[in-house]
């Protein structure tokens, strides 16, 4: 198996590269690699390479790039807008959307969200967050980290959406509407994708979403968890544009 590697610099694939920190530490005490074998690594740009490791110390992996990877990004961008749940769910959540591709993760405080946590313990939530989303990452070799922002209240986190989004909200209460029919016809290039904590959406909640534009679907006749609902549906969108 081919391990993968973010670094924090910009590659030049014509100079030195080394694995440092916990990079280094990951790949010579943890993974126990040896000089000859082959990684892969992704810059800060984006761009990634397949390279073998020439040498190990302690605190340093020297490695030589080989040549470049083709990017495992999708061509369209999805966000996915979570509603905050109860326990260790979340890291469930981001840690299976990192794999299936999101672009980035905020975390929604709605009405019937649950975790209210201390300001102070906040920080540490988010460093949680993003280390889940890193080890995804690194697991599924992608060459970009996810985001993962929050929390936010439902309000402000619909004001910041880029215009040109199409939102999609599943709605246990929307009964017409499929996400299928609506995928059919979509065109554009960045989704993103709503999802009520475990306790749903308000009506006043949605009245507001479909006020911004956004789109409340069906995923069908069986409900959801909210652990479910959203990773079903970026499956579905990235089937649809031919990214599965």
């Amino acid at each position: 198996m081919v391990h993968h590697f973010f670094l924090p610099e910009i590659i030049n694939p014509d100079k030195e590269v080394n694995l440092t920190g916990r990079n280094a530490h990951h790949a010579a005490n943890v993974l126990r690699l040896r000089v000859g074998d082959r990684v892969t690594v992704a810059d800060s740009s984006g761009q990634g390479y397949l390279a073998t490791i020439r040498s190990l110390a302690r605190d340093r992996v020297a490695i030589t790039i080989e040549a470049t990877v083709a990017s495992p990004e999708p061509r369209i961008e999805v966000s996915l807008y979570q509603g905050w749940p109860k326990g260790n769910k979340l890291d469930l959540i981001i840690e299976k959307s990192t794999e299936l591709g999101i672009a980035r993760i905020e975390v929604l405080l709605t009405e019937r969200s649950i975790p209210r946590p201390a300001p102070n313990a906040l920080e540490r939530r988010r460093q949680r967050w993003q280390q889940k989303a890193l080890a995804a990452a690194q697991q599924s070799r992608r060459h970009f980290i996810p985001p993962v922002n929050g929390p936010s209240e439902l309000p402000a986190a619909l004001a910041a959406i880029r215009p040109g989004t199409l939102l999609l909200v599943p709605w246990e209460e929307e009964h017409s509407i499929g996400l299928k029919a609506v995928l059919e016809k979509a065109t554009a290039s960045r989704l993103a994708v709503l999802i009520g904590p475990e306790g749903g959406l308000s009506p006043a909640e949605i009245a507001l979403i479909r006020e911004r534009g956004g789109i409340p679907v069906t995923l069908g006749p069986r409900i959801l968890r909210t652990e479910t609902a959203g990773l079903a549906c970026l499956a579905a969108i990235m089937y649809a544009f031919g990214e599965m």
